[in-house]
């Protein structure tokens, strides 16, 4: 079983920053690629980030620029520096782990970005 533990939510100013935690942990981890969704209020969950083994990553369209993805792989930890955050309600960002078994998901932190 794998545990997903996000950190850093907050509050935070329109063109503010912030920076997202997320540790993996338990047996033969294994892990291939660690990620991040996010679901604002009246939409779908959508993807945000993602970094694979080699360190490639991959990036929304709408936060291309202003997110970066980072990954310690003896931490199993991955990061997500969000730069010019806008106003968009409380939005719930999801870390995701992926290895070999299957893709599990974080519980979520809540950022909420004031206008």
């Amino acid at each position: 079983q794998v545990q997903v533990v996000e950190s850093g939510g907050g509050l935070v100013q329109d063109g503010g920053s912030l920076r997202l935690s997320c540790a993996a942990s338990g047996r033969d981890l294994s892990i291939v690629a660690m990620g991040w969704h996010r679901q604002a209020p009246g939409k779908q969950r959508e993807s945000v980030a993602v970094i694979i083994g080699g360190g490639m990553t991959s990036y929304a369209d709408s936060v291309e620029g202003r997110f970066a993805i980072s990954r310690s792989n003896a931490k199993n930890t991955v990061y997500l520096q969000m730069n010019n955050l806008k106003p968009e309600g409380t939005t719930v960002y999801y870390c995701t782990t992926t290895n070999s078994s299957d893709n599990y998901w974080g519980q979520g932190a809540l950022v909420a970005v004031s206008s």
